[in-house]
């Protein structure tokens, strides 16, 4: 649905890397580098990504994973490096001032998790 957003997530301490695609619709997806140690750490990239364009997306281990859905609905498949673990899933704040990711909504649709995930500045240091 649009304006619909999720984010930011990851796995830890089992990374996951994954390659995310678009089968019908729309996003703007989002990668953020939570790794303290690296020289990108906090910065983030987003893209466009399309059911038309047939753009794909990776989204290496240590780094958080978000979209919004700007057309009227999305599908998207994802293809992971290790298998989901619930026990493990964590994320960071969408609207993290320390971030600064500029999505392209103004009144996203979250989840409860996503409202109240912690800032960048408060995770402890992840190592991969």
């Amino acid at each position: 649905v649009s304006g619909v957003l999720r984010g930011l997530h990851y796995q830890y301490p089992t990374w996951q890397g994954k390659l995310v695609r678009v089968l019908v619709g729309e996003i703007f997806d989002v990668v953020v580098d939570i790794r303290r140690q690296s020289s990108t750490f906090g910065q983030w990239f987003g893209i466009h990504l399309s059911a038309t364009d047939f753009k794909q997306l990776w989204v290496p281990p240590g780094y958080a994973h978000g979209f919004c859905v700007v057309s009227d609905i999305a599908e998207m498949a994802y293809k992971c490096t290790v298998p989901y673990r619930p026990c493990d899933d964590a994320g960071v704040r969408w609207n993290d001032p320390g971030i600064g990711i500029e999505w392209p909504v103004d009144h996203p649709v979250l989840s409860a998790k996503d409202k109240v995930a912690p800032l960048l500045a408060d995770l402890d240091d992840l190592s991969v």
